[in-house]
């Protein structure tokens, strides 16, 4: 749309219309792109980098300051998204730069630029407060650019083809962890190079879907006020006015919880639990870690895409959201009872396999329980709560279990977090 657009086009914006016409595959592939790049840099600095660089600065304490640390990037990420949204939202066309003339691009190449940066600092710090500092930076920014990208398919994608985009665009979060553990482990080595090299792809990657997609403008008469009432509003949306969109916060919450639980000591279950390099003399933490990673990620990209196909499909969200939790719950809970090795690597599997399935159809059931079309950027960044808010109480929780009862606790503990989760996706009645 242009400067020069119709009255009855002003009078009903795309940006605040549903949309009917499918996307192509330029389109999914930009997107799937720019989710890769985020993801990648987040999980693979998660799982490898940030253990390691905090082990490195104190062995003694690096449970404790591991968990400090991914608890205060996740409260800082469910800080900064609904309010990164809410500003999306509604920024106006009067606010061009160039091509980017949109309500959402501008905010994801700022977003993804300040947060390489600060990734990409990180790596120098040889401190657990300046660790915790650019963490926290780090997070803030990504997650804003996540507000903005996940606006995306509500703004551009009808609800008939919402599982599959969402599947292609969900995958990245186990695809992207799966490339950074190959670029950590085979390309390039250390702790600051490693840093550095995730920040440039998660700048780069996000590049062809800015530049090369379209991106609906909002004119001046469509936009909302905002004031500071509001900018405070943008964490709450009341439940009893929007049951279905509360019981989709909820189902996403307790699903999370269990993802942060179960993977969040992965690496030293591994390591101190598994013994894995006294098992397998010449190999690494990372080596293990690695092959856990690709098994995961593997089942999560075949049934995020085969899942988010057949739920659009058959209309059926709900059930298979039931069906990928539980079998994400049966993966904690082989664990519960068997602590080896081949147990594990089945686990990965279960756990991928549910969790696929999940990202693609839950995805899209939330797309449908949002509230309005002028708020679909705030609106999922308080989903965004349900699935980094986890993070932040994830370590309180999983710290004293592991501590007072070993992983055991800990993943009976998780496989019953899953289940709860499956069972409250029925109570939205909206979506099949």
């Amino acid at each position: 749309m242009t400067d020069q657009s119709t009255d009855a086009e002003r009078e009903v914006p795309l940006a605040l219309a549903e949309p009917t016409v499918h996307v192509g595959p330029a389109w999914i592939t930009g997107l799937t792109l720019g989710n890769m790049g985020m993801w990648m840099a987040s999980l693979a600095a998660l799982q490898f980098l940030l253990p390691a660089q905090i082990q490195d600065i104190t062995a003694r304490h690096k449970f404790v300051a591991l968990g400090v640390v991914s608890a205060l990037g996740a409260i800082a990420s469910v800080l900064a998204t609904p309010v990164a949204g809410a500003l999306s939202d509604r920024t106006t066309h009067a606010f061009s730069f160039g091509r980017l003339n949109g309500r959402r691009h501008r905010w994801t190449l700022v977003m993804a630029l300040l947060g390489g940066i600060c990734l990409a600092v990180q790596g120098y710090q040889t401190t657990i407060a300046g660790v915790a500092i650019f963490w926290v930076l780090f997070s803030a920014f990504q997650n804003g650019e996540y507000a903005s990208l996940s606006a995306a398919i509500p703004d551009h994608v009808p609800v008939r083809q919402r599982a599959t985009v969402a599947g292609w665009v969900g995958m990245p979060q186990a695809l992207g962890l799966v490339v950074g553990a190959f670029l950590l482990a085979d390309v390039v080595t250390g702790i600051i190079s490693g840093y550095v090299t995730l920040a440039a792809t998660f700048f780069i990657l996000i590049i062809p879907f800015v530049l090369l997609t379209k991106d609906h403008p909002l004119y001046p008469e469509h936009r909302e006020p905002l004031s500071w009432r509001k900018l405070a509003g943008a964490y709450w949306i009341s439940p009893r006015e929007y049951p279905d969109f509360a019981w989709a916060w909820i189902t996403r919450f307790l699903n999370s919880l269990a993802i942060a639980m179960g993977t969040l000591y992965l690496y030293y279950f591994i390591e101190n639990q598994l013994h894995y390099t006294k098992l397998n003399p010449g190999q690494t933490v990372d080596d293990g870690l690695t092959i856990v990673i690709v098994i995961y990620a593997v089942c999560v990209v075949i049934t995020a895409i085969v899942g988010g196909v057949i739920s659009d499909r058959i209309r059926k969200r709900k059930m298979i959201v039931t069906v990928a939790g539980i079998v994400m719950g049966l993966a904690a809970l082989l664990l519960t009872f068997v602590e080896t090795w081949d147990a594990l690597l089945v686990a990965a599997v279960l756990f991928g396999v549910g969790f696929g399935a999940y990202l693609s159809v839950d995805q899209a059931l939330i797309t449908q329980v949002l509230p309005a079309a002028a708020d679909r950027a705030k609106d999922l960044g308080i989903i965004n709560i349900a699935i980094v808010g986890p993070a932040a109480i994830g370590p309180a929780i999983a710290t004293p279990m592991v501590v007072v009862g070993g992983y055991p606790f800990l993943f009976g503990a998780t496989a019953v977090v899953a289940a709860l989760g499956s069972a409250f996706v029925w109570k939205i009645k909206s979506v099949a």
